[in-house]
């Protein structure tokens, strides 16, 4: 059975669905029908009906929550963290895009929940003084869930695009907020993880996406990313398709979408990739609306290209990123790729 997503369907139909359950949701509360209808339902009662205290029956006590800008830990920070937000952006709805998941009840489901939230800065916070000023962004949060709980986390969003829209510069807000020492743990742990990862066995020719799409990410980021083969990108790209990157970026085209790839990997030049998880759903019971992608992927290099982020550094870099792709007719038609650019000048910035 396909559990329905987001294509399509207005958030007060997903909030009023009376029917039974679509899928076994072992633990999870009674009016909860599937994995899509908990994200989507449980995140609308927590920010926008400011119901901020349930996060204390949907978070384990200990879960950890990974980010660009490092880790946490504990439902206490999840609910404060929240707290903080809402104080800044006392309006912010968060509009569900897309719902990709894998998994199930016995094993723990994993969502990628892609949001992209409208907000206006009516009070300080962590990008400073209230300007007044109306935003919007992208944000994708990968959550674990078992028996009503997210049991651990794995946050981006596009911080960067928040700042540029506040009338600030990425810079100066990165350098006004330096790195934890547990940040720094972190990725000093992640860059050695990523770095002595095995390379992706993968073959030249593309995968056919239909029939294993699994392996077509494991191409992507073993052969076109891996090995820089980007004229490839023509292959695995509608001629019209298009990209919402990091900072706000909107690419149509192969020409833009390859462009910004080889400005970031450029930004790393012995930069590895590995991915950490791969999600695949139909959009539709129609199969001509395509399958969605969901994969998360971790990178690290060294800062030795002044693309992106000013003059090399030589620092390390980890970057924590996921991306979201809509497969139409084979190929690539849509894609959202979210990671947090103010992390990486944090560690740009980093004194040798």
């Amino acid at each position: 059975m396909i559990i329905p997503g987001t294509f399509g369907r207005d958030i007060a139909e997903v909030l009023a669905d009376p029917g039974p359950r679509r899928q076994p949701l072992a633990g999870f509360d009674a009016d909860y029908h599937d994995i899509v209808h908990y994200i989507l339902k449980c995140t609308h009662r927590i920010w926008e009906q400011k119901d901020i205290g349930l996060i204390e029956s949907h978070y384990a006590a200990d879960c950890p929550i990974w980010t660009g800008a490092g880790p946490a830990q504990g439902v206490a920070g999840v609910v404060s963290g929240t707290l903080r937000t809402l104080a800044a952006f006392p309006d912010r709805t968060l509009i569900g895009e897309a719902v990709i998941w894998s998994g199930n009840d016995r094993d723990g489901f994993l969502s990628s929940h892609r949001i992209i939230s409208t907000a206006t800065h009516h009070g300080a916070g962590e990008f400073g003084p209230a300007t007044g000023r109306s935003i919007a962004f992208l944000t994708i949060a990968d959550c674990l869930c078992r028996a009503n709980l997210i049991v651990e986390e794995w946050l981006v969003r596009d911080n960067s695009h928040i700042v540029l829209q506040l009338g600030l510069s990425p810079r100066a807000v990165a350098a006004a907020s330096p790195p934890s020492t547990a940040a720094r743990d972190w990725w000093a742990s992640e860059n050695a993880r990523v770095h002595g990862a095995p390379a992706l066995a993968v073959g030249d020719p593309m995968p056919d996406t239909a029939a294993d799409p699994q392996a077509f990410v494991h191409w992507f980021a073993g052969a076109v990313i891996g090995r820089r083969r980007l004229a490839w990108m023509r292959q695995a790209y509608a001629p019209a398709a298009t990209l919402a990157a990091p900072s706000g970026r909107r690419l149509i085209g192969h020409g833009e979408i390859i462009g910004w790839w080889t400005a970031f990997l450029s930004s790393f030049g012995d930069a590895q990739l590995v991915v950490d998880h791969v999600a695949v759903q139909p959009v539709s019971a129609d199969p001509a609306d395509g399958i969605d992608i969901a994969w998360r992927w971790t990178l690290a290099g060294h800062h030795d290209g002044p693309a992106l982020y000013g003059p090399p550094s030589g620092r390390p870099v980890v970057v924590l990123g996921v991306s979201h792709w809509r497969i139409v007719r084979g190929v690539i038609a849509a894609e959202a790729t979210v990671f947090d650019e103010l992390a990486i000048l944090r560690q740009v910035m980093e004194p040798a």
